[in-house]
């Protein structure tokens, strides 16, 4: 995971406290948070006591909570995602992966597969590291691990899972010729994948 702190931030001194270990940017992130909603990037030590409260802000008319976590900021990162399929027989394989590094605001514009930052070699590893985590816990139906790629070191962090069908699988389904609404279908029915990984 990125680092970051390992509670909420309850008010300026302990943010800046955090940021300064940290050293900066960092980011704020609403701790009820999603669709980048409640995120805050800041880059000076200057910037962080405005930045809290607009962040606590936005979460709170967002969600209805204004609770906070600061994690370092990957300048230039590369939004990497990999869609899983896993039934409840124990079988899991990742249909490979989408990159949505182009956003605006924090929301997904362009997706694209494969991810063109990456190579084989980390192709491999974050698809492993994805069927991995969803081995480790015990998942079954469809869903996507999100990664964040810092293209200056080439080491991926974990963002989150999304435990749920997400907009951007129809590309998968394009570059993969198959039909996850109906995999997940299936999944729930009991069924068996009728594939293994290395017929994707």
């Amino acid at each position: 995971t990125i680092p970051g702190s390992e509670g909420l931030v309850k008010d300026v001194k302990q943010g800046l406290k955090l940021a300064n270990e940290m050293g900066y940017p960092v980011i704020l992130k609403a701790t009820a948070g999603g669709g980048g909603k409640g995120m805050v990037r800041v880059e000076t030590e200057e910037e962080l006591p405005v930045a809290l409260e607009k962040a606590k802000s936005e979460a709170k008319k967002a969600f209805g909570d204004d609770t906070l976590l600061v994690e370092k900021c990957i300048r230039r990162g590369m939004h990497i995602e990999v869609q899983i399929c896993a039934d409840k027989h124990g079988h899991i394989v990742h249909l490979y992966e989408r990159e949505c590094t182009i956003q605006r605001r924090n929301q997904k514009i362009l997706v694209e597969a494969p991810a063109p930052s990456i190579d084989e070699n980390l192709r491999h590893e974050i698809c492993f590291t994805a069927v991995r985590l969803m081995r480790e816990i015990g998942y079954y139906s469809s869903g996507t691990v999100e990664f964040l790629l810092d293209p200056q070191t080439k080491k991926f962090y974990f963002l989150e899972v999304n435990t749920r069908l997400q907009v951007e699988h129809g590309v998968t389904e394009l570059i993969t010729g198959l039909d996850i609404v109906s995999l997940m279908f299936d999944i729930a029915e009991g069924k068996e994948l009728p594939f293994i990984q290395d017929d994707i």
